[in-house]
């Protein structure tokens, strides 16, 4: 049962669910965070470039222990690897490619969603942060944009809101959020509830999110 499971299969649920996003043939961002668990779990039939910020185009699944290249990382400075054909670059042509709409996907970590797709997952006021990183630009260059994160915060409270709380990283931008618990479209008038994950139940979900949801007539139960 979803309840039951521990952190790190939570995080590893979410991960296996978001990859159903992505299509073959696609060029795919993937945020620092949870989303570059998305690389690990790439079927192999699928024909993906994933896309760095910092430099690199086409990313691997992470390395194991022997394969460990300390120069090797993605945007968040984790060790990746290079998938074949792979390719190299500085960061202003990284960052031409994403404001030059050239990403199908991004996959991102949220803080807080609203109801009409706004985005909120670059800081916290008070708290010490290393910079912005790259999810303004991706958040306005990718065709697509998919919001991966707990649908609570540590303290029970909603992350799905009607008004985000935090400084924004792009208005009306989401188009789908995958929790665990749900998966919520956003759409042009609300956000619709498609998705609920085994172990929960639409009551469950209703009841942990602010923002008013709409009940999909297709609605279906998530099994991962």
């Amino acid at each position: 049962m979803a309840k039951q499971m521990d952190k790190a299969a939570v995080r590893e649920q979410i991960a296996r669910r978001a990859e159903q996003e992505i299509v073959s043939g696609s060029y795919v961002n993937l945020g620092i965070g949870m989303p570059t668990m998305v690389a690990n779990y790439i079927k192999p039939d699928k024909q993906v470039v994933l896309q760095s910020e910092n430099g690199l185009l086409g990313i691997g699944r992470s390395p194991l222990k022997e394969e460990v290249d300390p120069d090797l990382i993605n945007a968040g400075k984790e060790t990746v690897t290079a998938s074949i054909g792979a390719s190299f670059c500085s960061s202003a042509e990284s960052f031409a490619m994403i404001r030059g709409e050239h990403l199908d996907l991004a996959i991102l970590g949220g803080m807080e969603v609203s109801e009409n797709g706004d985005l909120a997952n670059w800081m916290i006021p008070g708290k010490m942060i290393k910079g912005m990183g790259g999810a303004m630009d991706i958040v306005h260059g990718a065709k697509k944009i998919v919001i991966i994160m707990d649908h609570v915060n540590k303290h029970g409270e909603p992350k799905i809101l009607k008004e985000c709380s935090l400084p924004l990283t792009g208005k009306g931008v989401v188009d789908r959020i995958i929790t665990d618990r749900a998966v919520i479209d956003v759409e042009q008038d609300c956000l619709v509830l498609v998705e609920v994950n085994e172990g929960w139940t639409v009551e469950e979900v209703v009841q942990s999110t602010e923002a008013e949801l709409k009940i999909s007539d297709k609605l279906q139960v998530t099994t991962l």
